[in-house]
Parts: C-alpha cells; structure tokens; sequence
C-alpha cells in the first residue's frame, strides 16, 4: 500500500511538472508570436490594409495555440481520470441482454 501511495504522488507531481511546462510553453509562445506582429506592425509603417491582416494572423495563432492546449489538458485529465477510475459512474445497472427492450408508443395520430 506504501508503494502504490508513493507512486501516485509521484504521478501526481509529474503531472503538476508536465502542466507547468505546459503552460509556460503556450505563454511563451505566444508572447513571441504577439512580438513577431508587433514588430510586423511597427515596420509596415501605417498600411493599414496589411496591419490587420498581420493582427488577425497574430489573434487567430495565438487563440489556436491556446485552445489546443486547453482542449489536450482537458482531455488528459479526463482520459487519466477513467484510467485511474476516478470518473463517473453509473448507478443503475444495465438491463440483461436477454431481457428484450420495451417497444416504443406510436406516436399520437392527429386528423385535420
């Protein structure tokens, strides 16, 4: 019990590293592509039909970067979740296959 106790904090703390690197590398990358643009700004010298191209590359890269990140750590989590069987469960059993489902009403007849 002491050796799987010692392996989930391990785990645990890997997953605290593998978040924090993460992130970081999202941040950082994201800094450098809002640099690149401002920089593209900065030397486009008032043109403004380029300037908004460049910006909206910049918005749409750097919101891409971060919803992927965001989306893969949350399907991680999810998906260590059940491995761990952290996840839901269900409280109700599932019918036997043997027993055959109940047929569905037809639906209501209307006339005009």
């Amino acid at each position: 019990m002491v050796r799987s106790q010692a392996r989930a904090d391990q785990d645990t703390e890997l997953e605290k590293v593998r978040a924090r690197y993460g992130l970081l590398a999202v941040v950082v990358s994201n800094l450098a592509i809002a640099g690149v643009a401002a920089f593209g700004v900065w030397r486009l010298d008032g043109d403004k039909a380029v300037i908004v191209g460049v910006l909206t590359a910049a918005f749409t890269a750097v919101s891409s970067m971060t919803t992927a990140y965001l989306g893969i750590k949350a399907i991680s989590n999810t998906a260590r979740s059940i491995a761990l069987g952290d996840g839901p469960r269900r409280d109700s059993a599932p019918a036997p296959a043997s027993a055959p489902a109940p047929a569905p009403a037809p639906p209501e007849q209307r006339t005009p």
